[in-house]
């Protein structure tokens, strides 16, 4: 059976915390433990340029990242593990498709469209005034990112689908232009991890700076779960587990019948003092032993960076072969190359209506999922009309009735003038 690959990055800009840990490490760590995926893991330090210019900060960051994951249990062995700057490959890829990729393109990406749209709220003449070219081209490394090692699953949050979107549009079109080389990935969205709720009751961020640091010290982990939001209702009156950060962070974490046990607590009355201890015990009981780890690694850095050469190595092996064949496919060739009379061949039917299917799928996702509001409206112009036309059909039918009535009717009146007439001729 042919392995799926499954590829995940987080970027280097901040602290690992318990949102990140819940929608991102965990469900990598637990796919990489299922032998049909092929798992591909990594820090996105290029990333982190677009927004972080603190050398010290990405620094650190990537220090701390690079131990969460291997705290957390991940076997480098079962997956590959690198630093995405230590893929000379990726950068190179990038620059291909950035030949390939329209702008228009990412005229439409989310992040692009937000920064133009809050320079022309705050009357700013310039929409692109403090857009660098990392923030406005980033879709394009991104895509890099999953086809230099042609990923098939791709576990994002629903923000990043778009991203998914472009990728496939940029593959299909080197594909076409060039030679199929690269798979059409797909986004999986796991709706279950979307909302990881944060010190206020908003999404954990830190662009809220609501965070919980994953690995914070059991002091600092008792003074910020005292921190969370809660409402006024008091000791014994029952209390909404659904709309609660601290059930949510609870759940998160607890088995069935732990969950369950809280979720009565809750609605018996629980009070917020009593929620928040237990939640600071169970975490804490929770995270303790990664946490030891955690504090380990970051005392033996030599030991993660070996991790993370030993993953470039896996990674590079699978990279260079495949940007060695996009190369030769846009014409980057030594000058003696020489195509295989079987490549030409290859090349001239590739315009079979399979290959043109799969290479114009992402272009056609893209269009339908523009034109879909117009064809909405379209469907519910046609409900309407179906509907106008069923009220008409039972009017039509109703009217015919009443002409048929009225014409038995007077069809009635006129056989009894009709008796009364020849009675009285009789006469």
């Amino acid at each position: 059976m042919t392995k799926k690959t499954v590829l995940t990055g987080i970027t280097t800009s901040g602290t690992p915390h318990i949102g990140n840990y819940l929608g991102a490490i965990q469900p990598a760590i637990e796919a990489s433990r299922n032998p049909a995926l092929d798992s591909y893991f990594f820090l996105a330090d290029f990333h982190a340029l677009i927004k972080c210019h603190d050398p010290e900060r990405v620094a650190r960051s990537t220090r701390e990242i690079a131990a969460t994951w291997l705290a957390m249990g991940l076997d480098t062995d079962a997956a590959t593990y690198y630093r995405q700057t230590d893929i000379p490959e990726i950068p190179e890829l990038t620059w291909i498709l950035t030949c390939m990729t329209s702008k228009g393109l990412m005229n439409r990406a989310h992040a692009y469209k937000a920064s133009t749209d809050a320079n022309r709220d705050a009357g700013n003449a310039d929409l692109d005034d403090g857009v660098t070219m990392g923030l406005f081209s980033y879709p394009i490394l991104m895509a890099a990112d999953i086809l230099m090692f042609n990923a098939d699953i791709i576990p994002v949050g629903k923000d990043q689908i778009q991203h998914i979107e472009m990728a496939r549009d940029i593959a299909g079109r080197f594909n076409h232009n060039y030679q199929p080389l690269f798979n059409l990935p797909e986004a999986q969205v796991d709706e279950q991890t979307q909302l990881i709720p944060g010190l206020d009751g908003r999404k954990m961020s830190k662009s809220y700076d609501n965070t919980i640091p994953l690995f914070s010290s059991t002091d600092e982990l008792r003074k910020l779960i005292n921190l969370i939001t809660t409402d006024l209702r008091a000791p014994g009156e029952p209390k909404d587990p659904d709309s609660s950060t601290l059930f949510q962070l609870y759940n998160c974490f607890a088995d069935e019948a732990q969950a369950q046990a809280m979720r009565r607590q809750f609605l018996e009355g629980i009070a917020w003092g009593e929620a928040k201890k237990q939640l600071f015990e169970f975490l804490d009981a929770k995270l303790s032993a990664p946490r030891s780890r955690y504090n380990e690694l970051m005392q033996d850095l030599g030991h993660v960076e070996q991790e993370l050469q030993k993953g470039a190595e896996k990674a590079r092996a699978k990279a260079a072969p495949l940007l060695e064949q996009v190369r030769i496919a846009a014409g980057i060739r030594p000058l003696t190359y020489q195509a295989p009379a079987a490549a030409n061949d290859a090349k001239k039917k590739a315009k079979s209506a399979e290959e043109l299917a799969r290479v114009d799928e992402g272009r056609r996702r893209a269009i339908l999922m523009q034109l879909k509001p117009l064809l909405d409206q379209v469907t519910g112009a046609d409900d309407k009309a179906a509907a106008a036309a069923d009220i008409i059909a039972q009017k039509s039918a109703e009217v015919d009735g009443l002409k048929k009535k009225a014409r038995q009717k007077a069809q009635n009146e006129l056989d009894v003038l009709h008796e009364e007439l020849a009675e009285f001729l009789n006469a």
